[in-house]
């Protein structure tokens, strides 16, 4: 394998810029396989919760799939909580960062989102204001957020209910994850 011999950024050549972004492309390759690796994090954490964060995750898409929602989505749905490892505190800009060069806006709000929408059914037990999500209702994508935490993220809590496995998310995980749509990135190291 080479590698670049600057010190400094400063130092580089376009020798060293074309090594770096070769290994680049490789590198991205690999992404759903990390994704899908980093989401195995989520397995045997309850958090309280009646079901694990994996299965959670795993039964929210299996819902959006079954509802017809298109391979985007599922993806998102599936993916919604994955920054609950890193981003205790801010879980869905954690998992809307890594959506957010793939995704459609719509999606990628949403998921950013979606933490303060379920908040409607927790918040007012916890001192907060269960209807904090309203402060959104002129966004376009408000009525798109409610209903998936509605539809599949509140309802995916359930240790019978169905669970697809990440088997079945697999091709859509690869297909969405190989090349983004935006990216500053995007058009150099296509």
């Amino acid at each position: 394998m080479q590698q670049a011999q600057f010190h400094h950024m400063q130092d580089g050549t376009q020798e060293d810029w074309n090594i770096i972004a070769n290994e680049f492309k490789s590198y991205a390759k690999d992404l759903p396989a990390r994704i899908v690796q980093h989401l195995d994090l989520l397995k045997g954490d309850c958090g309280g919760f009646p079901v694990d964060r994996y299965t959670h995750c795993l039964q929210t898409a299996t819902l959006a799939h079954k509802a017809g929602k298109d391979d985007e989505y599922v993806v998102c749905a599936l993916l919604h909580d994955i920054g609950d490892t890193l981003g205790s505190y801010n879980h869905a800009d954690i998992a809307a960062a890594i959506l957010e060069p793939f995704v459609s806006e719509a999606n990628y709000w949403m998921i950013k989102h979606h933490a303060i929408f379920q908040g409607y059914y927790f918040f007012h037990y916890l001192g907060m204001d269960r209807d904090m999500h309203k402060q959104f209702e002129s966004s376009p994508y408000y009525a798109q957020t409610r209903e998936f935490v509605e539809k599949y993220d509140s309802p995916a809590f359930d240790a019978e209910g169905e669970t697809y496995p990440i088997e079945f998310f697999m091709p859509m995980i690869e297909k969405m994850f190989a090349a983004p749509r935006k990216s500053l990135y995007s058009e150099v190291l296509a």
